[in-house]
């Protein structure tokens, strides 16, 4: 599958493409292929932390359970600069609230597909990706979002 890293101030995001569409946005890595959606999707992704983009336009295919779908399709739907919490999408998907964590943390397509803006009821909550909270917080400092709670 070819991937391609880009650096940001969260460190060098890899990005993975499969069939035509982003499939997995990690951090670390120093992959160099060179694909038009790889190369589209580097630059929107440069262009979200300079804060000229605030949202993305690339075709994204979720890996995982209709679960994790319906879950990341929500977390998408969440604009540039708010957030919303582990139990608010729970009942808009009539889900637990743990399985709504437990999506977050299986996103696949973090930043593109934005689970640092959920959030727990009292708190942060946690985040898989860069160095764990601090990037979350770094992400959500970076919309200006979450400004309570951070």
């Amino acid at each position: 599958m070819p991937q391609l890293t880009v650096q940001t101030p969260t460190g060098p995001l890899t990005l993975t493409e499969q069939d035509s569409a982003l499939t997995r946005v990690t951090w670390g890595g120093q992959a160099r292929d060179d694909t038009p959606l790889l190369r589209r999707a580097a630059a929107q992704i440069i262009e979200y932390f300079q804060g000229t983009r605030q949202a993305f336009d690339l075709p994204l295919h979720v890996t995982g359970s209709d679960t994790q779908a319906r879950i990341c399709a929500a977390i998408a739907a969440i604009p540039f600069g708010e957030t919303r919490t582990y139990g608010a999408l729970s009942r808009a998907l009539d889900l637990p609230a743990q399985a709504v964590g437990r999506g977050c943390g299986g996103n696949p397509l973090p930043v593109v597909i934005p689970c640092h803006r959920v959030l727990g009821a009292t708190g942060l909550g946690g985040f898989s990706g860069g160095t764990g909270v601090e990037t979350k917080v770094w992400l959500l400092k970076h919309e200006g979002a979450g400004g309570l709670l951070i």
